[in-house]
């Protein structure tokens, strides 16, 4: 991959990388309300990946064991996540989302899609159509390899 060094493109390249920061931390802010940031981020990845050990969820939300054991017992007490053991290994225990942790994300998900909703019937048609072309440049860009599969 070559390393754009122009002007232009550095420029384009912070641009892009503050904007979508910004709108990162504003989608965040639609997401938290009784769990923390952190705690959302553990319960989501639960959901996605999960069953996992508590050394895999640390693992992939890069947090110290100390950490995700102690938000792991929040998502516990909130009854989001429940700890199971590994079909495998009886000795290993698992973490797993609820019912009531899905439903959870669903609603979170649904608050925070209803205010970026609100958020683009602002725009003009054709700054909408603008961001639609955009949104697959920047999902591309999310990938591992840079380009669309």
């Amino acid at each position: 991959m070559a390393l754009v060094t122009e002007p232009a493109g550095v420029e384009l390249a912070a641009r892009l990388g503050m904007a979508v920061t910004r709108l990162q931390r504003q989608l965040r802010r639609q997401s938290a309300d009784v769990l923390t940031l952190t705690q959302l981020s553990a319960l989501s990845t639960v959901e996605r990946q999960g069953p996992l050990t508590l050394g895999e969820l640390a693992a992939c939300e890069r947090v110290a064991p100390p950490t995700v054991t102690r938000v792991v017992a929040k998502l516990e007490a909130h009854g989001h996540v429940r700890r199971v053991l590994d079909t495998a290994d009886r000795r290993v225990t698992r973490v797993q989302a609820t019912a009531a942790g899905r439903r959870y994300l669903t609603s979170v998900r649904r608050r925070r899609d209803a205010w970026l909703a609100t958020r683009l019937a602002g725009l003009g048609a054709g700054e909408r159509s603008r961001l639609a072309a955009a949104v697959d440049v920047i999902e591309a860009l999310g990938t591992e390899s840079g380009v669309e599969p």
